[in-house]
């Protein structure tokens, strides 16, 4: 679809038109060229990708691609609702990261507090198949930092969406 042009006029034909700009709005608040989309929650609707991972993995089966990255999407908003703040950065490559933990805000370059693992290891730990000492000690699970212990918060409480820790 093409720019809306302006009407001619004496000073010469049409030209597209500029789009209307907020002020600031020319790099959003990632940096790129746009606004920072909101935050999503998450969506009870994505349990179902996380029984499906979950009975997959349970079986030794690989788990749905699709499902996988929706599970991970899913624990990760979970964890990121249930202990809320900016000191510590979960990242699953290359599916999502999220900042959660109370403490310090971290703004610019590589956050002090990082927890860095693959998707089916973030399932294992969301859901409680895996302990989180055991998967560092394996090496499964990068962790840097002081505050960058996730073991209090897992497993997360995936069945009801809600975003409470889990109590088992």
């Amino acid at each position: 679809m093409a720019a809306p042009c302006r009407p001619f006029s004496a000073d010469g034909p049409s030209v597209p038109a500029e789009p209307a700009r907020r002020a600031g709005a020319s790099r959003g608040a990632n940096g790129g060229g746009g606004p920072r989309r909101p935050a999503r929650g998450p969506d009870p609707r994505d349990a179902e990708s996380v029984a499906a991972v979950t009975r997959a993995l349970d079986a030794g089966a690989p788990p749905p691609p699709d499902a996988l990255r929706v599970a991970v999407r899913y624990l990760l908003a979970v964890l990121a609702a249930a202990v809320p703040g900016r000191a510590v950065e979960v990242r699953v490559p290359p599916v999502a990261a999220v900042q959660c933990v109370p403490g310090p805000r971290h703004t610019r370059g590589t956050p002090p507090n990082v927890v860095e693992t693959d998707p089916v290891t973030w399932i294992r730990l969301a859901t409680g198949r895996l302990p989180w000492a055991d998967a560092v000690g394996a090496g499964a699970v990068q962790a840097s930092g002081p505050r960058a212990d996730l073991a209090p918060y897992l497993p997360v409480d995936a069945g009801s969406g809600s975003g409470a820790p889990s109590t088992h």
